[in-house]
This record gives structure tokens, sequence and C-alpha cells, in this order.
């Protein structure tokens, strides 16, 4: 119980500094999430809703209204898919790309900053020890 209290302690206090780190650039996490996705698809940026629901674990519903705020905001597009007139691509804008990069580096800095009690090693034992109870359960539970 310990530890996992502690586990669950710590994700939500990290989630609260990472939706502060992300707050200046008028971004919530699961926005960050959708704009980080499309980033790391390389360029041009762009995959299909579809695509992102699946990768993000969200539903189409969940998906779209994220789509919405962020296409309103001027973060990314949507286009009619030029290899399928019924589908739509969506794309990171300059603008968005612009702010993912800041975000990333502001988020970044939160992580180190709650890493800088640990020494590289000790970092890297933690990081090994999660790993495998990560691995661990995701096994378990299938």
């Amino acid at each position: 119980m310990e530890v996992f209290g502690r586990i669950y302690r710590l994700s939500r206090t990290m989630g609260d500094r990472m939706e502060e780190a992300y707050r200046p650039y008028g971004i919530s996490r699961g926005e960050f999430d959708v704009l980080s996705t499309l980033r790391r698809s390389g360029e041009p940026y762009t995959l299909s809703p579809r695509q992102l629901s699946a990768t993000l674990m969200l539903t189409t519903g969940g998906m779209t209204g994220r789509l919405d705020k962020l296409e309103k905001a001027g973060l990314l597009r949507r286009s009619p898919d030029p290899h399928d007139r019924r589908a739509l691509q969506v794309t990171l804008t300059e603008k968005g790309l612009d702010v993912i990069d800041r975000a990333v580096g502001a988020g970044l800095a939160v992580q180190t900053e709650a890493l800088s009690p640990f020494d590289s090693e000790q970092a890297g034992q933690l990081a090994d020890l999660l790993r495998q109870l990560l691995s661990s359960t995701e096994e378990a539970g299938h």
C-alpha cells in the first residue's frame, strides 16, 4: 500500500504540475497529447483523426472536442484527405508547432526539477524499477 500510495500521489502531483506548465501556452495535458502526437509523426505533421484516436486511446467524440478547441486556437487544421474524399486529415500549423515545441521544453523543465534530488545513477535505477513494475502489472492484467 505504501508504494502504490506514493505512486498515486506522485501521479496526481506531477499531473497538476504539468498542467500548470502547459497553461501559459493555452493548452491542457490532453491537448498537449494531441499536439505532441502530431509532432512525433514527423513532417508534414499530419495524421487522420482515427490515427490520433487510436494512438491516444480516445473515443472519436473525445477526440473531436480536442480537435475543435485546437483548431479554434489556430494550432492545427483539418482538411480533406487527398487520397480519400470521405476522410479528413489533421495537420499542425506553424503556430501549433511553435506551441508544442515550447510546451515540451516547459514540461521537461518540470520533470527535471522533480528528479533533481537524484543523481543520474539513482534516476536510472528509479526508471528501471518503475519499468519492471509497469511491465509486470501489464502482463498480469492480460
